[in-house]
């Protein structure tokens, strides 16, 4: 499978909506996921119960309506797999906004996993970590590479050459190239634009 690397500067790209394009319960159903560069669980849910929900919703079996999804052995299984893949099992019966910032997106990441996906879509997935959780997060999707496809936008060059097989420079919403992480490392452009000091 491929990492595809978007890196972007200044203001992005906006697509006006068509009408193709697919509400986000149906991507899901076909093999996207995602996660959010600002982090987006249930704080006041278990960590556990964070991740059994996206099970829940990537298999479509029903829950007790007043049932706790930590409670349903079904979701649970998967959603611990999930937890120990991203590394943090022993969270699990944590509430979910307790856990340190790289713990959370590292519970993000395993949400996205719990459905599945065909395509992987990461936005900013090193945003707000130092670098020893930043170097935890690489390491992981390391891992995941041989497994799935994945697509990240990100600003954290060293990740950004460190996981993908092509990348795209984006400056100020316009193409600046395209190509293997060495062609786009030798780019004068984007030297002048990103790398600067790094390469001397």
């Amino acid at each position: 499978m491929r990492t595809w690397a978007r890196v972007c500067g200044g203001s992005a790209v906006i697509a006006a909506p068509s009408k193709r394009m697919l509400p986000p319960h149906s991507r899901a159903h076909v093999g996207m996921a995602r996660s959010f560069q600002i982090t987006s669980i249930l704080p006041k849910f278990l960590v556990l119960e964070n991740v059994a929900l996206a099970v829940q919703a990537r298999s479509g079996s029903s829950l007790r309506f007043f049932g706790r999804a930590a409670e349903e052995p079904a979701l649970n299984l998967p959603a611990m797999a999930a937890l120990e893949q991203v590394g943090i099992a022993d969270r699990a019966q944590m509430l979910a906004g307790d856990l340190s910032h790289g713990e959370k997106r590292a519970l993000e990441l395993a949400i996205a996993l719990a459905m599945k996906p065909k395509l992987l879509l990461l936005d900013e997935p090193m945003a707000g970590m130092g670098r020893e959780d930043s170097d935890r997060q690489v390491s992981l999707l390391k891992r995941l590479k041989g497994q799935l496809t994945m697509i990240l936008v990100e600003h954290d060059m060293a990740a950004v050459f460190a996981l993908a097989d092509r990348i795209s420079v984006l400056i100020r919403g316009r193409l600046l190239t395209t190509g293997l992480p060495e062609q786009v490392r030798a780019d004068p452009a984007v030297i002048t634009a990103y790398l600067g000091e790094q390469m001397e």
